[in-house]
């Protein structure tokens, strides 16, 4: 094996692994932001479904 692909290959190890502790970081923080969007989306569905006339189906895709 060339010495070439034997360095990309271990590079590539390292950046999966980099990533993976990245995502493992970012998880384990907990984000406040997602919480705040999720909020922020059922406060828009809740509007909504209130704006409706009634009787009609509001189809959102979330």
């Amino acid at each position: 094996m060339r010495i070439e692909t034997h360095l990309a290959r271990e590079h590539a190890a390292d950046l999966r692994a980099a990533a993976d502790a990245h995502r493992l970081a970012r998880q384990a923080a907990g984000h406040p932001r997602r919480l705040r969007t999720r909020l922020g989306w059922t406060l828009v569905d809740v509007g909504l479904r209130l704006a409706a006339p009634k009787g009609a189906d509001v189809a959102l895709a979330v």
